[in-house]
């Protein structure tokens, strides 16, 4: 696949549309403001540098102990929220159709942690500004994670950097390499690693801890998914195969 062509699949996904859209919206009402009332400049931009700046925190938090979590598979009110934002993402990282966040979760999830903060900041017109920021900088962090799981070789060196160190916490071992983008939290938390020498491989990596012993207690994510237990899912299989190294030829 060449950029034009992983470009043309990101924009033809849903959530980016709506990502979009929101982006617009927001945008048209800051500028209504500015037109319409006499808000101040200077509390707005600081909205949006500090949501510029959040962002990447709270991406952090919520990648290690929300969707890492192992309680949301615990109650059937979340099972299949976690299912489809994260353990089918890791179960089959490559596949488009579970690459991106689910917009019923991340949408709400972005304005939770935007908007109050661009509220204190600016008022309604800085909580509107940050929203604005935050869907914005979800479409960048989506398509990076497009580049990075589907099959393109990146020609500058810092998006290869960063796609190894992702594909590294899909394939290798899942409790490190947090960010997308951004692995400076990473490296401050203790997460960071640079190389599968670096770190222990996970066992749990494709299937985030939840397997057929985990079932017996809590079976709501395997009721929903396809060719359960883990071991028989021809996905899986294949997976287990290159990263254990045990395929065989011919």
């Amino acid at each position: 696949m060449d950029l034009a062509g992983l470009t043309v699949a990101y924009f033809q996904y849903y959530a980016i549309a709506a990502y979009i859209a929101v982006a617009f919206l927001c945008g048209g009402l800051v500028l209504f403001a500015f037109v319409q009332e006499s808000v101040l400049i200077l509390p707005v931009v600081m909205s949006v540098i500090a949501t510029i700046f959040i962002y990447p925190v709270v991406w952090y938090m919520l990648h290690r102990y929300i969707l890492h979590s192992r309680w949301m598979w615990k109650s059937p009110l979340t099972a299949g929220a976690w299912k489809r934002i994260h353990y089918d993402h890791h179960s089959d990282p490559n596949n488009l159709k579970v690459l991106f966040g689910a917009l019923y979760t991340t949408l709400p999830t972005v304005a939770f942690a935007t908007v109050p903060v661009g509220y204190l900041l600016a008022g309604w017109v800085g909580g509107v500004a940050a929203l604005g920021v935050g869907v914005i900088q979800t479409c960048l962090y989506e398509y990076f994670h497009c580049i990075q799981h589907l099959g393109y070789a990146p020609k500058w060196g810092w998006v290869r950097q960063i796609k190894k160190y992702h594909m590294a916490h899909h394939f290798h071992n899942e409790s490190g390499n947090y960010g997308i983008t951004n692995f400076w939290w990473d490296r401050v938390l203790g997460t960071f690693y640079q190389s599968s020498k670096d770190k222990q491989r996970s066992p749990t990596v494709f299937n985030l801890g939840y397997d057929e012993e985990v079932a017996k207690s809590y079976p709501y994510v395997a009721r929903m998914t396809p060719n359960w237990p883990y071991n028989t899912n021809p996905v899986h299989r294949k997976r287990e195969e290159v990263v254990t190294g045990s395929a065989t030829s011919g």
